[in-house]
Parts: C-alpha cells; structure tokens; sequence
C-alpha cells in the first residue's frame, strides 16, 4: 500500500520544491495542503501535478475541522510543515496574517496531528513524523564573526521571526510534554527557481530585465547564507527519514554573501546571459534606498551538526546556483509574467507605516 505524506504550504516556493523531489524520487502519494495565498502558485507544481501520487487540498491550516478531516481521509505516516507567512517585509506591513498563520496555525496543526497519532497502533505510532520547517531569523542577528547553531539563543527582531519562533517552542513543546514525534530545522536564506518575485534574487532578475532601478537596502552590506532551493528540499527529507525525533537542525548553503555582492553577481549573469547593445551594464540600476525597520545584519549557519549525522552537504555552490536561477527567470518568463500582471507588481514593502492601522 502506498503510504502518504502531507506537505503543508506546497505551493509556496520551498514547499513546491519538497513536493517535485518527492514525486520524482519516492513512491508516496503527497497529498499538498495549501490556502493558495497569494505566494502561492500551482504552475510550480506543472512538472508533477498530473501525477497520480499527488493530491491538492486547499485549506487553511487554521480550520481546526477541516485539517482533522484530512488526517481521517489520508492517514499519513509523515507531515512535513512548510505552511508558513514569510515576507519580513509584508511583516512589518501587517503582522497579523503571521501571528495567524505561522503560531495558531502551527498549533492547529500539531492538535490534529497529535489526536490522530494517538489513536494509531503502536508500530504506526513509532513509525510517524512531524517535521516543522523554521528559519534562521529565529535566532537574530550575528555579529561580524560566528555562527548561528542548533543551541543558539532564540533573540527574533521581525514580526515574521518572532511568529516562527513561537510556532518552533510550540513544536519543541508537543514533544517534550506529549509525546508528539516531531523534529525542527531552521534554514538560512533560500534563493532558486519558482521564487515568488518580492524576495531579493527574483527582484533583482525582473528589474534588470524592465531597466528599472534595483532597489538596494541601506548600502547593501547585510550578510546572508544563501542556500540553493534544490539543495533545502533534500536536507528536509534527510531530516525527515533519518533526523533523531525532538533534535533540531540547521541547514545552510555554506556561502555567506553581503546583498550588494549578490545583486552585483546576478548583474554580470544578466549583462553575460541576456545581452543588449543598446543598455549599459546593469549595475547601473542599482539604487540605494532606505533601509527596513529592524533589519538584521547577518545571518550564518553552522551546518556541522546535519553533516555528521545525516551526511548532508549542499551539492551547489553560490555561483552554480545563481547561473540556475538567473537562466531558469530568463526561459520561464510565462511563469512570472501572470504573477507580475495579476498579483505583485514589485512595489516597495516594509516601511512599516500601515502596520498599526
């Protein structure tokens, strides 16, 4: 019998990624639990979507009887839990969709997933998973030196950050007080194809591509461990098969870059892959503009703890990946074009100024 395993937020950008890997190369039936937010998108699902191994449910991980109702009609044996608002700018704009989302709906979810694991037999009880996928903003900003690790202190500084933190201590708690069998990991920055285009990498492609300017918080000199999607989704089933239960790991990409290197990188990508003799070099779009509210200066992952025990590395480097990316936007733009038209047409977020009103 084919055993199932639900990924909530699978058409949001890493969760997509999750659930094309497990198509591809497992035999479980994946059932995607997604609102269908504005984030999300079912074109990033084409390549498997017509599987008979995967199964859509639009619901809202906060409808406490409609995510009991899918663990009676499935019956997973794993849940990998990626449903999550994760914008920090759109944070800072509206927090409450995070506080809704990423705390009462991890809780709702951990309700449901604990009632049904308590009515299974033993050997399905021992054989269940509940992986909650976090971030490394969870644990605040470094300085010039150091790393964050699985025993860092939790120090979040966004109103995103402090909702997966309080989602994280409510996953640690289901365990460690009933028992649950769950396991946590926090990633650094994700960057790849499917990307919806408010986050840096994508931004910086579709501006060059319109020669608008690149807008560039602060004077760019944030730090961030960027890690190719590709290479997230693998560590997350690494984790999720083989992670000790009520153990958190942290999973990076080894390549620590300050944004203003990364715009200039994806820049010469742009200049060398879609040339145009009638444009000057695209660093010249770009623009500094005021910084965001709150905005940690780095971020870096020690990565020791997965490597030992699960022999988890990320196949890809920066470079490698970033010329992925960059030519993955530049012969997909079917893919992004409807989102620009339709959803989000690159505006400024995060100032901050509507989020009391």
């Amino acid at each position: 019998m084919t055993e199932t395993v639900f990924v909530t937020g699978g058409a949001g950008f890493i969760g997509s990624a999750v659930v094309r890997q497990l198509i591809e190369n497992t035999d479980l039936h994946v059932v995607n639990i997604d609102k269908l937010t504005y984030a999300a998108n079912l074109s990033s699902l084409s390549p498997v979507s017509k599987s008979d191994r995967y199964t859509l449910e639009k619901v809202d991980i906060c409808d406490a009887a409609a995510v009991r109702d899918l663990f009676g009609k499935y019956r997973p044996v794993k849940v990998m839990h990626l449903a999550a608002e994760s914008h920090v700018d759109r944070s800072i704009d509206g927090p409450g969709d995070f506080i809704q989302t990423n705390i009462n709906g991890t809780f709702v979810l951990l309700q449901a997933a604990l009632g049904y694991w308590r009515r299974l037999d033993a050997d399905a009880q021992a054989s269940f998973r509940f992986l909650h996928v976090s971030t490394d903003e969870v644990y605040g900003s470094l300085g010039p030196t150091g790393l964050f690790s699985e025993t860092t202190q939790y120090q979040p500084n966004s109103p995103y950050s402090a909702s997966k933190a309080a989602s994280d201590h409510l996953v640690r708690a289901w365990h460690e007080t009933f028992g649950l069998p769950t396991v946590i990991t926090n990633c650094t920055n994700n960057y790849g194809p499917y990307q919806f285009p408010e986050k840096l990498v994508p931004v910086v492609i579709l501006k060059i591509l319109n020669r608008e300017p690149i807008p560039v918080y602060g004077k760019g000199e944030n730090v961030r461990d960027w890690l190719y999607v590709e290479d997230h989704a693998r560590a997350l089933w690494r984790v999720m098969s083989d992670g000790r239960l009520g153990e958190t790991y942290c999973i990076g990409g080894k390549c620590e870059k300050q944004n203003i290197d990364v715009v200039r990188a994806i820049c010469r990508l742009m200049d060398e892959l879609s040339p145009d003799p009638e444009r000057g070099p695209a660093e010249e779009l770009i623009e500094f503009v005021t910084d965001r509210p709150g905005h940690d200066q780095r971020y870096a992952m020690d990565i020791s703890k997965i490597s030992a025990e699960l022999d988890w590395q990320p196949a890809e480097t920066f470079e490698t990946g970033i010329r992925q990316t960059v030519s993955w936007y530049l012969e997909n733009r079917w893919w992004w074009r409807e989102i620009l038209e339709n959803r989000y047409a690159g505006e400024r977020l995060g100032t901050g100024q509507s989020a009391a009103e």
